[in-house]
């Protein structure tokens, strides 16, 4: 349940932030909210604007990550609350962003931050990325002793 939880409040979140970004801020605009700076711009690769153009690819590559971790999430392998909240944020961070290569052949971001500008979804893909490697040194530990 915490993975469904998880993936359906990132998906919600990063859509719905991305939907207002696009409906009222133009492209390479700056506006500061709360004291944050932010900046609009659409990206037709990968984080960073590597591999411009190739948005429905990594699109591609989106779908297949999912289902992957649905087969390893089915297996039951992989069990307990660290790893249900990283699959939950990658998972949905995978779906947004690939929600948004499908439709606009590119990904809206608008969070910049150093080594570029980034979106929720890519945000949740990086909390997920680390729970990961947590919930790793958390088994490797447990198997040690």
């Amino acid at each position: 349940m915490l993975f469904y939880l998880i993936a359906i409040l990132v998906l919600v979140m990063d859509q719905l932030s991305k939907y207002l970004i696009r409906t009222y801020i133009e492209i390479n605009e700056t506006f500061t909210l709360w004291g944050i700076q932010f900046t609009h711009i659409e990206n037709s690769g990968m984080a960073g604007g590597f591999f411009q153009g190739y948005a429905r690819l990594f699109g591609v590559g989106a779908v297949l990550f999912v289902i992957g971790v649905i087969y390893i999430r089915r297996t039951g392998e992989m069990k307990g609350a660290l790893i249900d909240s990283s699959f939950g944020f990658l998972v949905g961070g995978a779906i947004g962003n690939g929600i948004d290569r499908f439709l606009f052949g590119q990904v809206t971001d608008f969070i910049p931050r150093s080594g570029g500008i980034l979106n929720v979804a890519d945000h949740a893909i990086e909390m997920g990325v680390i729970l990961l490697i947590i919930y790793g040194v958390v088994s490797w530990w447990k198997e040690k002793r």
